[in-house]
């Protein structure tokens, strides 16, 4: 094959990517569409990045050393990639390179401004943007000028930024090529920035416009702030315009330069309202065609638009597929089920098929719609109190939905609404043994689907499995076990409610609730101070483990000196709690069983800072401060009027929320166990698969959703290029911040908490176990990398119950996601840990190590001077 050097822009299309990069693919796209202007030009392709830097063969060493070096090693960075550009800089175009592109310059004219644009095969992707990552360079003129520029944009490919952006989204360098475009210059009276939705809320039916004076470089640098405009429906809704005292203009001997604007000018809008309008029409012209939203970089040069780029906007939260133009409202499960990164296509396909409501995916994440419960006036304050009460930031957005009045449409009721939640308690007795039922009728549940899942393979095993399923729902729905769960709940509402207005005092069922029994995930932390006692007095076993990498420890534990008490220690948890992981509603992360190296830390800290019997003292410690609550409560009521019936009821209400409290965690226990079963059946059919080369790793089943592997399992068939699809866009889904309450307008809506009894500067959250504790933070994003100390205080994105290991070593707890039942809440009560939940951006907000005071009666944290 010739290699093609030069390629006119009209000739690009979007599959030429690997020729001519994202930029040029997108502009060669651009001007094949009906009505839009893109200055003529031509593109010098990768082809000819590839023979240049063949003229260089120390590149390749040096790209060798860059691939190795620590990502944070920003100084090893920053030299290796100068001495890079320094070389490709350096070397001298051949011959037959630059003649191909003297004889494109002199079809266009030799003398024209030209803008000289990178053009990398890794940017402007759906999944990665790289915008800004690459340089260029504006009105550029002669044909020596134009080769000496295209040799700084091939350099550019290796600017410090640009190389650190490839390596935090996992991009070879060497995978990456650098294309250029050479475009005629357009001298414009006003350039800027068109998003055709919402940059800021993802609303994908308004179109936002940045304009300036002059070339546009003034608005990307940030010398001036631009007008801003809203368009909606065709009409401009928000205008804000600028004082625009500079602007960047083109010098006629090539080059720019800054200039000021006269005072007249300044606070004119740098486009009339019919432009932005205008300017919008093509902006979604673009983007049909596109197939997706835009960010489109524009200029005006006599009253004519000409488009100088297109790029999709990537930090799009996607929105579900409705198949209708209906006005839709999703609520995140991921903020309710204490787990908001992204699922892979198996793990939410398998929550969608045991989940009890229907679920909708986008982003890797699940949602409920709740649009028909919101618009019919009974439904929807049950929907919002219940809500409310586990994430009152969920409750305000959905109300912020329904203050517009024209997007949930008002149904009329469906039917006489249920009782309101937290109304009269759910009607059953207070006794112990509903709890010890439940629990063994769970286990009998569980111990079936072992016993009866052995023998199924291939086809056979998805169609157990379809059945499974629907016993699944069948335990999850039991009513029994729902009345359970809400008469502890309701208890602690009635007391809470109760004794602040009879006693004044806060959130005193958290101390009430302190080592309330039967809860499987409080007793979790405690057992593994139980495993860190028998592992404390072998100094060899806990040399050992200090060094772990592999999963396979536990093998070599036995050679060791009180090894083999370890490893039954460690091997007698697993048994009981190796289902569990973080992020465990996702099938297809690894559990404890599988990987139970991520325990390793949490026992170390245990060993270095607890004493012997720790478990014991802590529950015992637990249930005598909640006793002795108990009877300062009731003693504290009795004096009051009418007393003695106020602490009979207080009294029932105590016993109630010790009786069921605790298994409130008990039915996810159950899910997490059979979905560790479920698991370990598909495995053995992805070896199975990997054994007839149907596949090359068996984890590569993860891509697919439930449906799609039963079908591979019954045709041996697979699109492989489907599954390496889903594993580059489940990688960009990492960098998307889901959102509480999304419209199918695309707009994010973040509630906000309506409160004035916050300190100014104070992180604002939702208060869920009382106490005020003041100590180091510890933000941690993975629970592999614990190292805490006693005192530290917790502040992580969120909690499901496999982080509670960690709470028996904390003296306080701070999370990005919460309510107050959810399971980190539940805890932190059950442990006596004060907690705050649900505010936003801590772990941004919070720096590793800062001290900080955690108001968990009051719902804020405050950073320490």
């Amino acid at each position: 094959m010739t290699e093609q050097y030069v390629v006119d822009l009209q000739e690009v299309d979007g599959t030429k990517v690997a020729l001519v990069g994202g930029k040029g693919a997108h502009l060669g796209g651009l001007s094949r569409i009906d009505g839009i202007r893109v200055p003529g030009g031509f593109c010098v392709t990768t082809d000819a990045f590839r023979q240049v830097m063949e003229e260089a063969p120390s590149i390749g060493g040096l790209l060798d050393q860059l691939s190795r070096v620590n990502p944070d090693d920003r100084e090893a960075i920053r030299t290796l990639s100068a001495q890079i550009r320094r070389t490709i800089e350096g070397i001298a175009m051949p011959g037959d390179l630059a003649a191909a592109i003297t004889r494109a310059l002199a079809r266009l004219g030799e003398q024209v401004a030209y803008a000289v644009r990178s053009s990398a095969t890794a940017e402007d992707l759906p999944t990665a943007s790289f915008a800004g990552q690459q340089d260029t360079y504006l009105n550029v003129v002669g044909p020596a000028a134009i080769l000496q520029h295209i040799s700084r944009c091939w350099a550019s490919l290796f600017t410090e930024r640009a190389v650190i952006y490839r390596r935090r989204n996992g991009i070879d360098h060497r995978t990456v090529h650098m294309a250029v475009v050479v475009q005629q210059m357009v001298f414009p009276h006003a350039a800027g920035i068109m998003f055709t939705a919402d940059p800021v809320t993802g609303n994908r039916k308004v179109a936002t416009v940045d304009a300036g004076f002059g070339l546009g470089e003034a608005l990307v640098s940030g010398l001036v702030n631009p007008d801003v405009f809203a368009v909606r429906h065709g009409e401009v809704v928000a205008r804000t315009i600028s004082a625009k005292q500079r602007a960047v203009h083109a010098l006629p001997a090539g080059g720019t330069q800054e200039v000021a604007i006269d005072s007249q000018r300044q606070e004119q809008p740098a486009l009339t309202d019919e432009q932005v309008v205008r300017l919008v029409q093509l902006g979604r012209r673009i983007e049909a065609h596109f197939g997706r939203p835009q960010d489109i970089e524009w200029c005006l040069a006599d009253d004519d638009f000409q488009i100088v780029q297109s790029r999709p906007i990537t930090t799009l939260f996607p929105i579900p597929e409705s198949g209708d133009q209906e006005n839709h409202v999703y609520v995140s499960v991921g903020h309710g089920q204490m787990m908001t990164d992204p699922m892979k296509p198996l793990g939410f396909s398998m929550w969608q098929l045991t989940a009890m409501v229907p679920m909708h995916e986008a982003g890797g994440r699940l949602f409920v719609d709740v649009t028909r419960r919101l618009a019919s006036p009974a439904s929807r304050a049950g929907l919002l109190d219940a809500l409310g009460k586990g994430d009152p930031l969920i409750r305000d957005a959905l109300e912020t939905v329904l203050d517009r009045d024209d997007f949930v449409p008002s149904l009329p009721d469906a039917g006489p609404g249920g009782p309101p939640a937290g109304g009269a308690p759910a009607p059953i007795e207070t006794d112990p043994a509903i709890v010890t039922e439940l629990i063994a009728r769970s286990q009998v549940s569980i111990a079936a689907l072992e016993c009866d899942i052995r023998a199924k393979t291939g086809p056979a095993l998805f169609d157990f499995l379809l059945e499974a399923f629907e016993e699944h729902k069948r335990v999850l729905s039991d009513p029994l076990s729902h009345q359970a769960i809400m008469a502890g709940m309701e208890a602690t509402w009635w007391l809470n409610d109760k004794l602040q207005e009879w006693l004044g005092e806060k959130n005193a069922a958290d101390t009430l609730t302190l080592s309330a029994p039967d809860n499987v995930t409080s007793e979790m932390g405690l057992a593994l101070l139980d495993v860190a006692d028998v592992i404390r007095p072998h100094s060899e076993v806990v040399a050992f483990l200090r060094g772990v990498e592999d999963d396979g420890f536990l093998d070599e534990l036995a050679k060791l000196a009180g090894g083999t008490e370890a490893r039954e220690a460690i091997e007698t948890y697993l048994d009981r709690y190796g289902m569990r992981c973080v992020g465990e509603i996702d099938i297809t992360r690894p559990r404890w069983r599988e990987r139970p190296t991520t325990l390793v830390p949490v026992i170390l800290d245990n060993v270095r800072n607890f004493e012997p019997g720790a478990a014991e003292r802590r529950f015992e410690q637990g249930r005598r401060k909640a006793q002795k609550k108990e009877q300062d409560v009731l003693s504290r009521l009795r004096a009051l009027p009418d007393g003695d019936r106020k602490a009979d009821e207080a009294k029932r209400m105590i016993d109630r929320v010790r009786t069921f409290i605790g298994y409130r965690e008990y039915p996810k226990y159950g899910i997490v166990s059979r979905y560790f079963v479920y698991k370990q059946a598909l495995l053995k059919e992805a070896e199975r698969l990997v054994q007839a080369d149907v596949l090359p790793e068996k984890e590569d089943i993860f891509y697919l959703t439930f449906q799609e592997l039963h079908d591979v399992v019954r045709s041996h068939q697979v699109d492989h290029q489907l599954i390496q699809q889903r594993k580059d866009a489940f990688r960009s889904y990492h960098a998307l911040t889901p959102p509480r309450v999304l419209t199918s307008d695309g707009e994010a809506v973040t509630g906000t908490y309506r409160r004035d009894d916050v300190p100014a500067g104070a992180l604002t959250g939702l208060p869920v176990s009382a106490g005020t504790v003041e100590g180091r933070a510890r933000v941690i994003l993975d629970m592999a990398d614990a190292d805490l100390e006693a005192g530290d205080i917790l502040v992580t994105p969120f909690t499901d119950p496999s982080w509670s290991p960690l709470f028996v070593g904390i003296a306080g707890l701070v999370t990005e996601v919460g309510g107050l039942m959810t399971h980190g809440a539940v805890i932190a009560r059950e442990y006596g840990l004060p907690a705050v939940v649900g505010v936003e951006q801590a772990t941004r907000l919070i720096r590793d190590g800062q001290r900080i005071r955690v108001h968990g009666t009051d719902g804020y944290v405050e950073i320490m001077p």
